[in-house]
């Protein structure tokens, strides 16, 4: 395989990475490193800041980014319209902000909570992937909800999405395409970034269909059109799931290496017919 491609990768602003800063920089450096391995690079691909993108030329014709705010992706845009391969897809990221993934969820009759439920609420920044805490907030009853609300608009921000708890095992997901997929208990290794997870518990691992999840968070991911994706899902007792968050491209850092690899085999092959002569070694 012909080893002239260049490749860019873009880090997340580390506003978009709240108490996950390290994590996301660690996932990108090892995708980029197994795709590097992966077509003979001679040297390393250069990562940059998206706040970088915006001001300087790009020669890259294939680019790996976390970016989420709206001059990159508009950057990111112009990029795509001009021939550029570019993984997340920026209409993907774009889908994936709360308040339109949300409508997509229903539109599209994906397992998710509903809007009401005697277990209380979670009220979440619709406009944006949450900053900080405050971003997602769990209220007990109607007027906690009003409340917080409330104090959202006092933030100047009016887009918010509103779902019921549900009680149950919590599980995190990590996915790559159709094809990786892995997902863990977030209290059996204690890994948190709000600490929003102890609301649910110790998880009792509830049987559920492990299969049917994947399949619904794969068809998400095309509905969305992410590639690189992740998320959260609560198991009830009946085994019933609800997805309840999902993400484009997490830090992965519960399976860093599988997900390095499978990001990498995405981008190759995904670019292989497009810039390569096909059958070349």
């Amino acid at each position: 395989m012909s080893n002239t491609l260049k490749f860019l990768a873009v880090r997340r602003d580390n506003r978009f990475s709240p108490n996950s800063v390290e994590h996301d920089r660690l996932i990108l450096m090892a995708a980029c490193k197994r795709v590097k391995a992966l077509t003979g690079l001679k040297t390393d691909i250069p990562m940059i800041d998206e706040s970088e993108l915006v001001h300087r030329p790009v020669d890259a014709e294939c680019i790996l980014t976390m970016a989420r705010s709206k001059q990159t992706l508009k950057a990111l845009t112009r990029l795509e319209q001009s021939g550029r391969h570019v993984i997340n897809a920026t209409t993907g990221v774009k889908n994936c902000q709360r308040s339109v993934l949300d409508k997509l969820m229903r539109t599209n009759n994906v397992p998710m909570p509903p809007t009401k439920e005697e277990h209380g609420y979670w009220l979440k920044r619709g406009d944006a992937a949450a900053q900080s805490k405050a971003d997602v907030v769990y209220c007990e009853d109607k007027a906690a909800l009003l409340d917080a609300e409330n104090d959202f608009r006092s933030r100047g921000i009016s887009d918010m999405v509103v779902s019921a708890h549900v009680p149950g095992d919590l599980i995190k997901f990590y996915a790559v395409g159709s094809t990786m997929f892995q997902y863990y208990y977030p209290s059996d290794d204690g890994i948190s970034k709000f600490g929003d997870e102890l609301r649910n518990g110790r998880a009792h691992h509830y049987a559920f269909d492990s299969a049917a999840l994947h399949r619904e968070v794969t068809r998400l991911a095309e509905i969305t059109g992410v590639s690189v994706y992740g998320g959260d899902a609560v198991v009830g007792k009946d085994g019933r799931f609800y997805i309840i968050d999902f993400n484009d491209w997490p830090s992965f850092s519960r399976c860093r290496d599988e997900a390095a690899e499978a990001i990498a085999q995405l981008a190759v092959a995904s670019i292989a017919s497009k810039f390569y002569n096909v059958g070349e070694k």
